[in-house]
């Protein structure tokens, strides 16, 4: 038993997401999106040192050190999977670990509005989960690769970095991708992926152009591509993907993924106030007859007021989210109100508004 699995079995404990280890601080656990320190001595830099490398493998310690950065994942069978971060900062090394529960909770069990389990059964086109880091896109993507998993007689291929939820196959053969371990970078799988017979590509994250560009092919030509990128609302993200790309480009790309897109979900975490623990409230956005015609027309602006007359379809916009959830008492009117689009509309639930000083 390596030292420092002491730390997980406490974040374990805890329910905490995340582990801080620095150098020069004590350690810190994320509970329910706050840091708490953890009542234990100040890290010295060679101790820590000592105490990461004894998880890390070799190759990925040269890395390391010659990098300064360095992303892997860590097992503790039976217990969790953890995706780790190091890092050099001024007082020395730095490492953040995020939890990754071994078991899939199913998109009824996280409680996810139901049109995010029919995503899994499209047979073509592309999908995307957005939202701030630590949002909880893997798990909700998790929850949606399972659900085709169980349902679907496909092959499912994903590209991570590192491998976070590990699927075992059921009704689908599924093959999961290390970039750095087994393949080069996310581009360069993706490319290999369509020589590979996929129904299902999971990309972990389009970080650049050449992966962007071909996560739209692959949905162009007849496969099911999920992904994830940095952006906190649907229209938002429509408009990240096509900026991406070089002006003379632009109108092609926005074309080709009119034609390409059938769902972004976008979502953000709020704590619970009824019982221990955050849900995610989501913006849903199904890419109908419309929606397409907006983003081939360059008329994004006006996807939210589309998400707001296609309930019918599964759409909701994060206002509507975030008002089901306080009405039903599971949010408090301050995370509503701070977290929401519309201000004006949440304003009557606070004993006293607080003033935004961004938007004076």
């Amino acid at each position: 038993m390596a030292r420092i699995d002491a730390f997980f079995k406490l974040v374990n404990e805890q329910k905490a997401s995340d582990l801080h280890l620095v150098s020069g601080q004590q350690p810190v656990l994320r509970v329910r999106g706050d840091l708490e320190r953890v009542k234990y001595k100040v890290l010295d830099d060679d101790e820590l040192r000592t105490m990461l490398y004894e998880i890390t493998p070799e190759d990925k310690i040269k890395v390391f050190e010659e990098t300064g950065d360095l992303d892997f994942a860590y097992e503790i069978p039976g217990m969790a999977r953890y995706r780790a971060n190091y890092f050099r900062q001024k007082n020395g090394i730095g490492a953040v670990f995020r939890e990754i529960p071994s078991e899939i909770l199913s998109v009824e069990q996280l409680g996810l509005p139901p049109v995010i389990s029919r995503l899994a059964l499209l047979p073509r086109g592309l999908v995307l989960v957005t939202g701030p880091t630590g949002s909880g896109k893997s798990t909700t993507l998790a929850a949606v690769v399972d659900e085709a998993n169980r349902k679907r007689k496909d092959h499912i291929i994903t590209v991570e970095d590192p491998i976070e939820f590990v699927h075992t196959s059921k009704n689908c053969v599924v093959n999961h991708r290390e970039v750095g371990t087994h393949t080069k970078s996310f581009s360069s799988a993706l490319r290999a992926a369509l020589r590979e017979d996929p129904d299902i590509i999971l990309v972990g994250e389009m970080r650049d152009l050449e992966t962007i560009r071909l996560a739209i092919e692959a949905a162009a030509t007849g496969h099911l591509v999920f992904s994830t990128l940095h952006t906190t609302s649907a229209a938002k993200t429509v408009d990240r993907v096509i900026e991406v790309f070089p002006t003379g480009e632009q109108p092609q790309i926005r074309s080709t993924l009119a034609d390409g897109l059938r769902a972004v979900v976008s979502q953000a975490l709020f704590k619970r106030v009824d019982i221990k623990g955050r849900c995610a409230i989501q913006e849903i956005l199904i890419a109908t007859h419309a929606v397409r015609a907006m983003i081939r027309e360059a008329k994004t602006h006006q996807i939210p007021s589309a998400m707001q007359t296609g309930k019918k379809y599964g759409m909701q916009t994060l206002d509507d989210g975030i008002a089901v959830r306080l009405h039903a008492g599971q949010i408090s009117p301050d995370e509503a109100y701070m977290k929401c689009v519309d201000k004006e509309k949440f304003k009557p639930y606070l004993t006293e508004a607080p003033q935004d000083f961004t938007e004076v």
